[in-house]
């Protein structure tokens, strides 16, 4: 059985995937004074203990996957130390990008193999560590670009529920237009890949678009029955797209899904406040 180790398996994303890939991989992770994982010490790793090299020392992973969040400069030490362990060791990697790398671009949806340019502090962070992979060998490399990611227990959703139920406007951006991850269908669609060993530039999220408010509205209305607040924000009096579609790296078709089969995977629970 291969081992597969996360780096980030304490986030959202990195804490789904080791739940999709345990059953079938002999899978490690690192968390972040995390004390849901501290009983799990043969396969959680504390990194503000434990060093990098020790961890990959102890594992000896066939693929790393990258999802970590936190203090950028660290971040980018760690792409580094792992570009290096992956050329050098029978090892691949997937970095889990997003999005904000076209944050620049406006008028069109972005496919895997345009152009990376962006205008945010996060957009061009993760094009840095984008571009920290350019070492490892095409075959031994993924970029997983995921559109904005919702699940049952993922931070944007558990903000929207706070908002609601504490009575704050919920912030909606009428001009944008998205596509989103159902983190369910995220974690699927990256096993598939891991799978069958593809390489290069994936992007991943529903197949069609919409408005990021009525993406918000949609997702409030199913689970709370109660008058809410939304607080429209205007960027520009244009219609702004935000949004990653394939075209060169498309998976099988019964991986892909719509804004509605999405929307599904998110608990209802029609909530009274």
């Amino acid at each position: 059985m291969k081992n597969i180790l996360i780096l980030g398996a304490s986030g959202t994303i990195g804490n789904a995937l080791y739940k999709q890939l345990s059953p079938y991989y002999n899978v490690y992770g690192t968390y972040f004074n995390n004390k849901d994982l501290r009983n799990k010490k043969k396969k959680f790793f504390d990194s503000s203990n434990i060093r990098l090299i020790s961890i990959l020392k102890i594992t000896k992973p066939k693929l790393i996957i990258n999802a970590l969040r936190g203090e950028r400069s660290d971040l980018i030490n760690v792409q580094r130390n792992i570009v290096d362990y992956c050329t050098k060791k029978d090892c691949r990697l997937m970095f889990i990008s997003g999005v904000n790398v076209f944050d620049t671009f406006h008028n069109y949806p972005s496919y895997e193999y345009d152009k990376t340019l962006s205008e945010s502090a996060y957009g061009k962070f993760q094009i840095i560590m984008e571009n920290n992979m350019s070492k490892v060998p095409f075959t031994k490399k993924v970029i997983i670009r995921s559109a904005i990611v919702f699940g049952i227990k993922s931070k944007r959703l558990k903000e929207i529920d706070f908002k609601v139920e504490n009575k704050i406007p919920i912030e909606i951006f009428p001009n944008t237009i998205i596509n989103f991850s159902s983190l369910y269908r995220l974690t699927q669609q990256i096993h598939f890949i891991i799978n069958h060993k593809l390489s290069g530039i994936f992007h991943l999220g529903t197949d069609n678009l919409i408005s990021h408010s009525e993406l918000i509205k949609k997702i409030i209305s199913s689970r709370y029955m109660t008058k809410i607040i939304y607080k429209r924000i205007y960027s520009s009096n244009e219609i702004r797209y935000l949004a990653l579609l394939s075209k060169k790296n498309r998976l099988p078709k019964y991986l892909h899904y719509t804004v509605n089969q999405g929307l599904k995977d998110i608990k209802i629970i029609s909530k009274k406040i």
